[in-house]
Parts: C-alpha cells; sequence; structure tokens
C-alpha cells in the first residue's frame, strides 16, 4: 500500500485502475508485489501509483502512465505477466481492471 498520493500530472495522462480481493493467505503476494513496483518504476512513462487494501482483502491501486504505449510497455513484460498467471491461481479471489484517460486533474494538500 502506498501512503502517498500522486499529483502535479499534467494531462493527458492515463490512469489503470486494479481492484481486487485477495484470499484469505496470499502466501508469496507482497513480496511479489513489490518486485512489481520494481518492474513497473523501469518503465519509461510510468508517473507513480496510489493503493489501498481493507483488512478484509479488498484492494484498489491506481497506476498512473503519460500514455498507452507504456501502459502496453508494463502490460507485455513477461515476470509481470508470470506474476498475474500466479494471481489468478493462488492470490485473488477476484479482480477488474479499467484503463481511461484523464483529461483534467486537481489536488489538495493541508500545509
Amino acid at each position: 500500500m502506498s501512503d502517498h498520493l500522486v499529483a502535479g500530472i499534467e494531462p493527458p495522462y492515463y490512469t489503470v485502475v486494479f481492484t481486487s480481493h485477495l484470499q484469505e493467505d496470499p502466501s508469496g503476494y507482497d513480496e511479489t508485489a513489490a518486485r512489481m513496483q520494481e518492474l513497473v518504476e523501469q518503465v519509461p512513462g510510468y508517473l507513480g501509483y496510489e493503493s489501498a487494501r481493507t483488512p478484509g482483502g479488498l484492494g484498489i491501486t491506481v497506476g498512473y502512465f503519460r500514455d498507452e504505449e507504456a501502459i502496453a510497455a508494463w502490460r507485455k513484460n513477461l515476470e509481470h505477466q508470470s506474476a498475474q498467471r500466479r494471481g489468478r491461481a493462488e492470490w485473488y479471489r477476484r479482480y477488474s481492471v479499467h484503463v481511461g484517460k484523464v483529461e483534467r486533474g486537481y489536488s489538495f494538500e493541508r500545509e
């Protein structure tokens, strides 16, 4: 999970919203998630992410990308594809993915 917000990105840019529900004992999940974060940071056009998870296993991660080519590069990463297969086989009860183009964005932060 992240405790930061992604702000200050000049539109347009793209989001990938990954909503998931974990199994009760997702052995190896945290280590793989950390590795995926290391890998996605190497993708040209990756801008950051925000993530939250409830104690019951419902999670939402929003990845930010400059363009569709960056999203495609991440989707085609072989280690990422392997983690996706393991996720379907072992970790997730269900998930959904939504990709969108952001035309406008703004933020607020109390100092």
